[in-house]
């Protein structure tokens, strides 16, 4: 039969059935093409209750679930009273949230960043980063933020991960149905759909533009897999981190320069550019032509204004982690711009080297987002340090300790991943107004008041939908590995639900330790094997396709689950995504982190866990070295013990033996004669109360508007005012200081004679420096003295600086004199020196004009 269709396929012709719902369910399609559902847990609820089973089938999709309605269902629900009562109840939640007005007063943010982590079925993430951003997105939305962001619409995405029988990692790639997801072409005033060109070594590469509605706020998606580009070129918006050197370029290309394009086709001029992460750093370029062409700015003008209006945060604690290109494969690429900057080839380059001369180094994309913005952020305090350490190299002149990158904690979005069941018992607990002031600590201390049994009854609740669910995805997967059916019975079996479960799922990157555990497998074994106190590890994660070392981690997990003493006692699950990390942090008991020190910028899932009564036991690294509390999780120290990888791990999986065995198990089973834990409920409460209101995305919201948009956005104001006027003096003001610069000479500088002498202290350091101008004012120079305390031969830990008070000038000198007494407060061997730096009310910090000399 199949034969005879295939030889007369020119016979048969192609439909499409084009879904239709009836009227009076027409609110469903238009509450799954908005992904405000996918944080209201009575929308949620409502499409589960179509059809259970489907929803799971087709990856929790609401548009891809009513595309399997058939009219027999659709009038099965029309005449459900019930369904209908709760779909007008959604709906109308739904009208009421997306019709409040927004205040654009304050002018648009534009978002820029690789990937989003919205939702399962939409596969525009990878992992922490793109999470990360789809939980700001929904804040902003339920704030009502005047922001915009940009993005790329992946049509296969991240790849799907799948375990082999013998644990190898196996990546499968699957295209998303467009007709399926909730996005909608943006089309101009004539109806037609807005395409972008970029110029990609040579050939003009075209993306069409989408939109993806989340709740009140909007995501545009650039897509190239269209009929105007060849093969290769389509293929640029396929996957995610895919592809060579020179693809990830075209990508960030594309994101960059292409998201301006879009955002200008689009008629928006946003007041302020959020860069998250490195990858867009090339918007910059373009904004900066945009501002030589539409507004007839200089060069040096322009890049002005494009630095006063750009924010980059940057996620990445170690070098190699950020994207860098040779001079050689950049100019295909940007060469063009020279001609739109009126600027050299070698001063463009320049833009994103921290050694402009030196023609062998790789352009970094982070470099050139820091020379165009100017303010940057890292992603917890601990990463704040580690990145201006990182890019101390852009200032040598200064102490790492005075660098102007400061930081924002990430957060995570509090109505996606608390448990339906948390956020009812919150709700009534903590009463109205609790979902709108998220940071208030007056509200999350009620949960002390809650009585012990209550507390612990949820967490078994959630903790038995994990491992119900673990049962079910493991004879699914054990069963299409072709794993012997008595081994599934076996491994299943001893899954119980009175164990104490431990879990630890993120990127397996080698640096996260994830066989960390697995260092004395002996000790292990007795651990998860006592009848009376038994303990589940509960592993999941992905590797990156190129990480072979990611992958042999899960190799040697996978096997060791086969291991007899460990069958059912540590278990894999593969494919890791938003709704199985859902599962994992409401229904575990503890979430465990042991990453190498400092390479956690942040981390977020053991927020989310947190969130839903779920202790920490982690390194202090990242978020934890603000979060942990005593009595509300466990930490390892924050600092190394021993330089060597190998000594370093011993211990620290000895300490965590040591924790488990002495305190977390024997807290968990402590049971008085009702089965209750009150030491074990002690420890959630104070999770809860003490930790939550911190790591909530509304706070990290409150954070960037007061630490850097109000900032950048009061600054900009004035420097656009009465058509640049400001702009215009401060360029000509650091220009005229620039020129005059190498000119200053020190006419004299009198300090103590440390030399020969010591100084008692309480006594003043008195100092006085006197400098030649030339064609510059007292005003227009600071001079500081600055004490040191070296700790090694290449390191100084900075005390303290003191700035020197300017004397007046006698009218008409070029001379200035400059003089301090200061009393020093500490008693010790220190080192001290003293510079000069400029000074000008509008400079925003003072790496924001980079002139720096030492006296």
């Amino acid at each position: 039969m199949l034969g005879n269709l295939t030889e007369n396929g020119g016979k048969l012709k192609r439909i499409f059935i084009e879904p239709k719902l009836p009227e009076g369910l027409a609110p469903l399609h238009e509450l799954a093409t908005n992904l405000w559902w996918s944080w209201n847990h009575e929308a949620i609820e409502l499409f589960q209750s179509i059809d259970p089973e489907l929803f799971v089938t087709v990856n929790y999709n609401p548009l891809a679930l009513l595309d399997e309605l058939g009219m027999e269902k659709a009038q099965a629900l029309l005449d459900d009273s019930a369904f209908i009562r709760k779909l007008n109840s959604v709906y109308s939640a739904f009208k009421k949230y997306i019709d409040v007005p927004k205040d654009d007063s304050q002018g648009q943010i534009a978002y820029f960043c690789m990937e989003y982590g919205l939702h399962q079925s939409l596969r525009l993430y990878s992992g922490g980063l793109g999470v990360l951003a789809g939980d700001y997105l929904k804040e902003i939305s339920d704030r009502n933020v005047h922001l915009v962001a940009v993005g790329l619409l992946y049509r296969y995405g991240y790849f799907q991960q799948s375990i082999s029988l013998h644990g190898e990692q196996i990546h499968q790639l699957e295209a998303a149905k467009f007709t399926q997801l909730p996005v909608m072409p943006v089309r101009d005033a004539h109806g037609t759909w807005i395409k972008v060109s970029v110029n990609l070594s040579g050939r003009t590469v075209w993306a069409k533009v989408w939109e993806l509605r989340v709740g009140r706020m909007t995501l545009y998606l650039l897509d190239t897999d269209i009929d105007d580009n060849n093969w290769e070129d389509r293929s640029l918006t396929h996957q995610l981190y895919g592809g060579d050197n020179e693809h990830r370029l075209r990508q960030e290309v594309l994101l960059g320069i292409g998201g301006v394009r879009a955002l200008k086709a689009m008629k928006m001029e946003p007041a302020l550019y959020h860069l998250n992460e490195g990858h867009a750093a090339f918007l910059g370029l373009e904004r900066l032509a945009n501002y030589l062409r539409d507004k007839h700015l200089p060069f040096d003008q322009a890049l002005e204004i494009v630095r006063a209006t750009q924010l980059f945060t940057t996620h990445t604690p170690v070098p190699a982690g950020h994207d860098s290109f040779p001079e050689s494969l950049l100019r295909d690429y940007l060469y063009e711009f020279t001609h739109s900057l009126g600027i050299s080839w070698e001063q463009l380059v320049a833009l994103g080297r921290a050694h402009p001369e030196d023609s062998n180094e790789l352009f970094s994309m982070s470099h050139l987002a820091i020379r165009t913005s100017l303010e940057v952020n890292g992603v917890s305090r601990l990463h704040g340090e580690v990145s201006q350490k990182m890019f101390n190299d852009l200032y040598p002149e200064y102490n790492f300790a005075e660098s102007h990158v400061g930081y924002v904690t990430n957060g995570v979005h509090f109505p996606t991943w608390v448990a339906a069941e948390w956020l009812e018992l919150y709700q009534e607990i903590f009463g109205k107004g609790f979902l709108n002031d998220q940071t208030n600590r007056k509200f999350w201390s009620k949960i002390q008041d809650v009585p012990a049994r209550r507390i612990m009854d949820l967490r078994q609740l959630l903790k038995k939908r994990l491992l119900d669910w673990v049962r079910l995805q493991l004879q699914t997967d054990l069963t299409r590995r072709g794993e012997n059916p008595r081994t599934i019975f076996e491994i299943i079996k001893a899954i119980r639900e009175d164990a104490l479960v431990i879990g630890f799922a993120r990127r397996f990157a080698t640096y996260k330790r994830a066989t960390l555990l697995f260092s004395n497998e002996k000790r292990l074994a007795e651990i998860v094997n006592n009848t009376d106190r038994p303990v589940i590890f509960l592993f999941a994660g992905k590797a990156h396709p190129a990480d072979k070392g990611g992958q042999e981690y899960i190799r040697f997990i996978y096997n060791t689950t086969t291991n007899p003493d460990f069958k059912g006692k540590v278990i894999f699950l593969e494919n890791y995504g938003m709704e199985m990390a859902k599962l994992l942090t409401q229904g575990v008991d503890i979430w465990l982190n042991n990453p190498t020190r400092p390479k956690e910028a942040s981390g977020t899932s053991g927020m989310k866990a947190v969130m839903n009564g779920v202790m920490n036991f982690s390194v202090l690294d990242g978020w934890w070295c603000e979060g942990y509390k005593p009595g509300a999780g466990w930490a390892l120290p924050e600092e190394e013990t021993y330089p060597d990888a190998a000594l370093q791990n011993e211990l620290d999986a000895e300490t965590i033996y040591n924790i488990l065995e002495s305190d977390i198990i024997p807290g968990f089973y402590e049971r008085d004669a009702d089965g209750i834990s009150e030491r074990w409920v002690s420890h959630i409460k104070n999770t809860i109360a003490d930790i939550a209101p911190d790591f909530v995305m509304t706070r990290m919201l409150n954070d960037y508007q007061e630490r850097f948009y109000t900032k950048l956005r009061t600054r900009s104001q004035q420097l656009k005012k009465n058509n640049f006027k400001a702009l215009q003096d401060l360029v000509a003001w650091k220009n005229n200081v620039r020129t005059a610069w190498d000119h200053i000479e020190v006419t004299d500088l009198q300090a103590p004679d440390t030399f020969n002498h010591a100084l008692p202290l309480g006594e003043q350091f008195e100092a006085s420096v006197s400098l030649n101008l030339h064609a510059l004012k007292a005003a227009d120079i600071g001079v500081e003295v600055v004490f040191f305390r070296r700790i090694s031969e290449t390191q100084m830990e900075l005390i303290s600086r003191h700035e020197l008070e300017a004397q007046p000038q006698n009218g008409g000198s070029t001379r200035a004199t400059y003089q301090c007494a200061i009393t020093l407060q500490t008693a010790g061997v220190f080192e001290f020196g003293f510079r000069m730096f400029p000074k000008h009310p509008m400079l925003a910090h003072r790496q924001d004009f980079n002139l720096v000399k030492w006296l």
